[in-house]
């Protein structure tokens, strides 16, 4: 089937960005990411951005759960009527609605653990990337996930997202019972590539426009900014480098899924961004499905997306027998 794309005009793209775009602050400095919250920045593998006191609040509440995850210890980082959003599902509101769901989760996973890996914290705006580790089946399962969090003044969470690959969890599956991945056979070509730029630091500037070749699925316009970095996400064995390699990966995506984004939350740190959409695709089989991602563009111009690739290649149905095999 091939999937209709309706293209913005540019003037109309930025328009309908700026008119809802929420960001942060422009990029700290070296200087204002002194000694803030020490204790945190043991547990993770990079701390930048601005952090500020319902900042560090926040972080101490993420890693307490990531040491010791329990229901009270997840209630602990939301506030009594935050709304969360995971990957697949819609919107839930209120501790006792995500408390019942995580505790799904902790009935599955009981062996939950994660450590912060990037993370950048611009005032309200927490971008907190983690590794998660899990045992499914016996088997040991290890996924990166974006949390994205908007605090309140105490550091507690009033709207959240999740950004992670749920088909990570079914490699624990037999090949015959789960379905083919979406990116499977992507690979940079043989040989090096030709060698470009290396990017230059992202700037708010850019994100109408990025905006726009998100929705119109122009591949070549996301991948030309990046140069010669690096290109990681889901689904791939090894990052990518050629342009060669990084247009075929979007373009699998695009043949597959029409996204409708909208501009998310931006963080800013020293030396890494990460920019947030959020909105709908249509796949040959539907359409409205609740879809997003994050964009991390790293110290070196290392360009990193997390999104979930289930609900692309899988229908409602399929994803229930999915996770029934996994829970069995």
């Amino acid at each position: 089937m091939t999937i209709r794309r309706y293209t913005r005009t540019g003037a109309f793209a930025a328009a309908t960005l700026l008119a809802g775009l929420t960001i942060g602050a422009a990029p700290a400095t070296a200087t204002a990411e002194g000694g803030e919250c020490a204790e945190v920045r043991e547990k993770v593998d990079r701390l930048e951005g601005r952090i500020t006191p319902n900042a560090c609040a926040f972080m101490k509440r993420q890693i307490a759960f990531g040491e010791a995850p329990s229901v009270q210890t997840y209630l602990d980082i939301f506030d009594e009527e935050a709304s969360l959003w995971e990957a697949g599902g819609k919107p839930q509101r209120g501790h006792e609605v995500i408390g019942a769901s995580i505790g799904n989760s902790l009935r599955l996973v009981p062996d939950l653990r994660y450590r912060g890996t990037n993370v950048v914290a611009d005032g309200a705006v927490m971008m907190f990337g983690q590794q998660n580790t899990v045992t499914l089946k016996g088997q040991k399962v290890s996924y990166p996930q974006i949390a994205r969090n908007v605090l309140g003044d105490d550091g507690k969470t009033i709207q959240a997202r999740r950004y992670y690959d749920r088909y990570e969890l079914f490699r624990v599956l037999p090949e015959s019972q789960r379905p083919r991945p979406l990116f499977a056979g992507i690979a940079d070509p043989a040989g090096p590539g030709p060698r470009g730029a290396a990017p230059d630091r992202f700037h708010a500037q850019e994100i109408p426009a990025r905006l726009a070749a998100w929705n119109s699925g122009d591949a070549g316009a996301l991948a030309a900014r990046t140069g010669n970095a690096k290109l990681a996400g889901p689904g791939l064995n090894r990052s990518l480098t050629t342009q060669v390699g990084k247009t075929a990966y979007l373009h699998r995506l695009f043949e597959n899924a029409d996204v409708e984004f909208k501009a998310g939350q931006v963080a800013f740190g020293r030396t890494t961004t990460y920019i947030e959409w959020h909105g709908t695709m249509t796949t040959p089989d539907a359409t409205g499905i609740p879809f997003g991602m994050v964009e991390r563009i790293g110290p070196k111009g290392e360009w990193e997306l997390s999104f979930d690739t289930l609900p692309v290649i899988a229908d409602g149905e399929e994803i229930r027998g999915l996770f029934k095999a996994l829970a069995s």
